[in-house]
């Protein structure tokens, strides 16, 4: 199915060398589940980062309004290298519950292998884990996929956001797509104490050598052919199960002519099936892990990735529109949403709260900031520091960058616990692009008071928006505009 995706990410870059970078903030992250694992796709390319369209232009489209991909991501034709795109997934990531992303790598040095660090960087900074997918770059063996596991376990091993499996001997976790065109796999001995190395097929009698297996295939996940045995096999030989699901195929935008089978969405009731397969003990068995086909494979539409409710016209996109009874922007993240529910069902109820700071983290500016006080203190998590503008200087503003448009309906903000009370006066605007903006509450004064932890929480109107910005035009207590965090929520009520 990923035979044209296969060749261009054949494409390689040469090796930079360097050490994989500790996580900037030191804002504590909630962990999610870590058994459920998304297939993470880091291989397009734009302009504006890579220097040029990579992968968007698969079946002869011209990015970016007219890409491969059936459904148009709510993020445009992005790029994989772009810092503020990954960080936007690895929020999404976290939305959807699951813990562990298995990112696509086409070997040593290749355009995916040199964007780990970034990957790594930000999942670790949302609490996310990262697994490997082992794809079949030219020439490789059994012995280069040895090689391979070993450079990623040793050059990437000490970030906090490497994948291991605590009740499996704390090893790492990779996923061979396409195993079976290797018909020898011994050489993965040599790994198997540190790893756990999973084939992809249903057939017990391919296995020998591995740790385990998934099955990846979106369109079989509908009917789960050899899901049981395959899953009774791997418990009784102390091996992991990771059947596949998928909401969806459809790759006819990529692959002009292609036959392969589609799978209709079906308005979220094809992915309600595949789940109800692989949690299903008499279909799925007992899974160890639940892998999720795809998070963002948009040549195939198998997305979870939130596509554009309006995108681009004359090319024939299909939307999210009805998944679950969603429609507009809400329905874009309706299969994120989803997600959520079932990895809630699979592990048991362990899924923390579904409405995070959108702005914890996030680009923030502001309109000046006097010397050990930056905008960037307002959002970091520590409600100790603060940001705080030029003084005797209104009117003053502080703007956020959630990364994409996102539903927020109240902003939550503090000062010091221990500062005395203080009226400021201010307002909330709000943009989809950066420079038009439109005010969503007040102008209103807001007693900041220690008695009610010198937090108050602004409700603003309800929409999609990417940009917030506080304007600050009077404060009782200081003659400057002062926010220790201001956090932005979906929901207009805590």
């Amino acid at each position: 199915m990923r035979t044209l995706q296969s060749i261009v990410g054949l494409l390689t870059l040469l090796l930079v060398v360097g050490t994989v970078p500790v996580p900037a903030s030191s804002a504590e992250v909630q962990a999610v589940p870590a058994d459920v694992h998304l297939f993470y796709y880091p291989w397009y390319g734009s302009p504006s980062v890579n220097g040029s369209y990579r992968h968007w232009q698969q079946g002869d489209h011209t990015p970016p309004e007219d890409i491969g991909a059936d459904f148009y991501p709510t993020l445009g034709a992005y790029d994989s290298g772009d810092t503020a795109a990954i960080d936007q997934h690895m929020a999404w990531v976290q939305r959807s519950g699951a813990g562990t992303i298995v990112t696509s790598w086409w070997g040593q040095g290749s355009y995916e292998d040199n964007l780990v660090p970034s990957i790594l960087e930000s999942a670790a900074r949302h609490g996310i884990k990262v697994a490997w997918h082992l794809e079949p770059y030219g020439g490789r063996t059994a012995a280069s996929t040895v090689a391979d596991i070993d450079y990623i376990n040793s050059r990437y091993g000490s970030s906090p956001a490497f994948y291991r499996d605590a009740a499996h001997g704390n090893r790492s976790a990779f996923y061979v797509f396409e195993s079976l065109r290797i018909t020898d796999w011994t050489a993965l001995e040599q790994v198997a104490s540190t790893s756990i190395v999973l084939a992809q097929t249903t057939d017990t009698s391919k296995v020998a050598h591995f740790g385990g297996m998934y099955t990846y295939d979106g369109i079989a996940g509908a009917t789960a052919p050899g899901w049981k045995n395959a899953s009774d096999f791997c418990k009784a030989n102390g091996l992991v199960w990771a059947p596949s699901v998928a909401p969806g195929y459809l790759d006819d935008r990529a692959v002009p002519g292609n036959t392969t089978p589609t799978v209709d969405r079906d308005n979220g009731a094809a992915y309600d099936r595949q789940w109800n397969n692989a949690l299903d003990p008499a279909t799925g068995g007992a899974p160890t892990w639940v892998s999720v086909t795809s998070f963002n494979e948009w040549h195939e539409g198998s997305v979870i990735e939130p596509a554009r409710s309006g995108p681009p016209g004359g090319h024939g996109y299909l939307t999210f529109e009805g998944a679950y009874g969603q429609t507009g922007a809400a329905a874009e993240t309706a299969y994120l949403d989803r997600t959520r529910y079932w990895v809630d069902r699979f592990t048991g109820g362990t899924v923390p709260p579904a409405d995070p700071d959108l702005a914890r983290g996030r680009p923030i500016t502001a309109s000046s900031n006097v010397g050990g006080y930056p905008a960037t203190a307002a959002n970091d998590g520590n409600p100790s520091s603060y940001w705080e503008s030029a003084n005797h200087a209104f009117p003053q503003s502080i703007t956020v960058d959630l990364g994409a448009p996102a539903e927020v309906g109240r902003l939550v903000l503090s000062l010091p616990g221990a500062w005395g009370a203080r009226t400021q006066t201010l307002s909330v605007l709000a943009s989809t692009d950066g420079s038009s903006y439109t005010t969503v509450a007040g102008p209103s004064g807001y007693r900041f008071d220690p008695a009610a932890q010198n937090t108050v929480t602004v409700p603003v109107t309800a929409g999609s928006r990417r940009y917030l910005r506080l304007v600050l035009t009077a404060n009782t207590g200081w003659p400057a505009g002062q926010v220790a965090e201001v956090q932005a929520y979906r929901t207009s009520v805590p």
